[in-house]
């Protein structure tokens, strides 16, 4: 009786939220899903585009590409710092949350103008290293994916942080400690030990970065200059240039559906993980 009590008051708890959730995205989502069916004419022709045209094909696999190695690079970057505020010194730590927290701050529009500033022909890079006779003309950083997978990572290392720091704080050091006395160097003990006992936290992370990365938009339209294209882009594309918003919203549910399946992958991961200890 008790627990369904409990059950019951969470319940009342969620339903505002549950309930501003459908009015603010479910709703639309049903507009975008029935233009996808009906625009321009009613039919599965533009799924049937979304999954045959040649260039949304390049798109989506420019997109798993990005999104790959953001997610790689994101990860690693995260584990270091994660690595240092659990385990550092009183001081690393302080500076390691103000890596962590600063980004917050700061809007995704100004970090990607920021970018542009360092990375651009006459940015600060290219101008430092040609200032000392290092190049002769200026690297291409920006208007490609280079410049759109440092600036994503840049985004979202913070959000890989969490879930990687929240795993190394549920590591028993007294596993650590047995792996040093059976003559383990810390190198070893790291990899073969501490590694594994935080992989569900790198999952979790992956899974994390991959979901953002694939909806991102304002990143990759400014780093990107246009030449390397991602979904979300495409999207704008469709429905604003075009316009064919018959397809950009066919393109739309199909990213919301990927999206969808690798949160519910991340859930089961998460439910899995808690079970296991």
């Amino acid at each position: 009786m008790l627990a369904r009590s409990h059950n019951l008051g969470a319940a009342l708890l969620l339903a505002p939220l549950l309930l501003l959730l459908a009015v603010a995205y479910g709703i639309p989502f049903l507009g975008v899903m029935r233009w996808s069916f009906t625009l321009p004419e009613p039919g599965l022709a533009q799924y049937l585009t979304v999954f045959t045209d040649p260039l949304v094909q390049s798109v989506f696999v420019r997109t798993a590409r990005i999104c790959a190695l953001v997610t790689v690079t994101a990860v690693a970057a995260a584990y270091a710092i994660a690595y240092v505020w659990v385990r550092g010194t009183p001081g690393q730590r302080l500076i390691a949350e103000y890596c962590i927290l600063v980004p917050f701050w700061i809007s995704v529009l100004t970090r990607a103008f920021g970018w542009v500033a360092l990375l651009s022909n006459r940015g600060l890079i290219n101008s430092w290293l040609q200032s000392l006779g290092i190049l002769g003309e200026p690297l291409a950083l920006v208007r490609n994916e280079f410049g759109v997978v440092v600036g994503m990572t840049h985004f979202l290392i913070p959000f890989a942080v969490f879930p990687i720091a929240s795993a190394m704080r549920a590591v028993d050091e007294r596993v650590l400690l047995a792996a040093r006395g059976l003559g383990a160097s810390r190198t070893r003990t790291f990899w073969s030990v501490f590694v594994p006992l935080t992989m569900s936290g790198i999952i979790g992370a992956a899974l994390i970065v991959f979901v953002f990365a694939l909806g991102f938009f304002v990143t990759p339209a400014i780093l990107g200059g246009g030449r390397s294209v991602m979904v979300a882009e495409l999207v704008y594309l469709r429905i604003f240039q075009s316009p064919d918003w018959g397809l950009g919203a066919a393109i739309s549910v199909t990213l919301v559906l990927i999206v969808g399946l690798l949160t519910a992958a991340l859930f089961r991961f998460l439910r899995f993980s808690q079970m296991a200890g």
